[in-house]
């Protein structure tokens, strides 16, 4: 199976108000993730940094780059791709929109939502 072959669905996250400007929201879905704003943009990545087991959530945000807070890899939310040592590997990144206050994102199937816990 290619990762074009992986199925998704869209699922609702958070509110969009629960979203403060250049900072992470860390979701506990299995795998988590994170969702964020930055210049007016939303965006949704796997929230474990590439580089070690630590939350991106916890990272500082600036121009659609999240910073770990561990080793201050930084990863751009646009692409997930790793911007400087020591991660060099990107992480994942999930399509995201807003309808109303809903923040919706379309996850794998194989994700975990917190209510299915």
């Amino acid at each position: 199976m290619t990762m074009t072959d992986v199925q998704t669905r869209w699922v609702r996250l958070c509110a969009l108000s629960e979203l403060e400007d250049d900072e992470g929201l860390r979701i506990a879905t299995v795998p988590p993730v994170s969702v964020y704003r930055s210049e007016d943009e939303l965006f949704c990545i796997d929230d474990t940094c590439t580089h070690e087991d630590f939350s991106l959530a916890e990272g500082w945000v600036e121009n659609c780059v999240v910073e770990c807070t561990l080793h201050m890899a930084k990863l751009d939310l646009r692409s997930g791709r790793s911007l400087c040592p020591p991660a060099v590997n990107a992480v994942k990144v999930h399509e995201i929109k807003a309808e109303g206050d809903d923040v919706l994102v379309n996850l794998p199937v194989a994700y975990t939502l917190p209510e299915e816990d």
